[in-house]
């Protein structure tokens, strides 16, 4: 960064992540942070920013609400900006808001709760625009037993066995502040089927995959293929074998920071 009189700014941002592989800049692949990164330069017409993102999101995951921090010079008008910016960006990203703020703010805060929806459906295939935002499981579900599952992951736990290839370092010791499954009501559509549900999880922070391998285990749960004391040991004690199962990610949106 050359100017030493730069401006820092919190930008909140949703968008599809459909046809995104995820947040983090990958060679060769369109993700969150090349889009956006590729139309502030457009914007701005020149290349003397930085950009750092709230949550790094995998491949096809959504979010309502996410933000990141840009650092450059001060923009005359933040209105107009976001205006070009989202004239500019793709339509599957969208940003909604702009604010100055201190440049030793952090998108990171680990005291941010962040709020994750897994929107699902069960018993039939739907329409197939629901690709994008559901996941269709086509054998009935006993969402009783799904439910009372999702509860014994509240607290605080060892969540080692729902993280993708944790290190020697990774913390997996974490809390979730709230855990349920419910009827979705968070997102509808015409060609949605009548009835879908949603695993909504809080938490302070999350470990790699978490949220897609609690939702895999609690698939496996509604179909009989695993039972309640088998999730509630997974808890207690680390398995030999990783779990595989792993919910898609097109059926997970971050639905709120915060």
């Amino acid at each position: 960064m050359r100017n030493s009189e730069n401006s820092t700014y919190h930008i909140i941002i949703q968008y599809l992540g459909f046809r995104l592989h995820g947040w983090a800049k990958q060679t060769g692949l369109k993700t969150v942070h090349e889009r956006i990164d590729k139309t502030i330069e457009f914007v701005l017409k020149h290349i003397d920013f930085k950009t750092m993102g709230s949550s790094r999101t995998d491949a096809m995951v959504s979010a309502n609400e996410s933000s990141f921090i840009l650092t450059a010079s001060l923009l005359q008008s933040k209105e107009h900006f976001l205006e070009e910016l989202n004239v500019n960006l793709p339509p599957d990203i969208k940003a909604l808001s702009i604010n100055e703020v201190d440049s030793a703010y952090n998108p990171l805060n680990p005291d941010n709760e962040k709020t994750y929806l897994y929107l699902f459906s069960s018993g039939m295939k739907p329409h197939p625009f629901c690709a994008s935002l559901l996941t269709s499981i086509l054998e009935p579900l006993d969402l009783d037993t799904m439910t009372k599952g999702a509860e014994l992951f509240e607290g605080e736990h060892d969540f080692f066995n729902y993280a993708t290839k944790p290190s020697a370092k990774t913390k997996t010791l974490r809390s979730i502040s709230n855990c349920t499954i419910i009827e979705n009501t968070f997102y509808t559509a015409s060609f949605f089927p009548d009835k879908t549900y949603a695993l909504k999880v809080t938490a302070k922070g999350f470990l790699r995959n978490q949220v897609r391998l609690m939702m895999g285990q609690l698939f496996k749960l509604g179909k009989g293929e695993l039972n309640l004391q088998e999730i509630e040991d997974s808890l207690k004690e680390k398995r030999d074998q990783p779990f595989r199962e792993i919910a898609p990610g097109s059926g997970l949106i971050l639905e709120k920071i915060g």
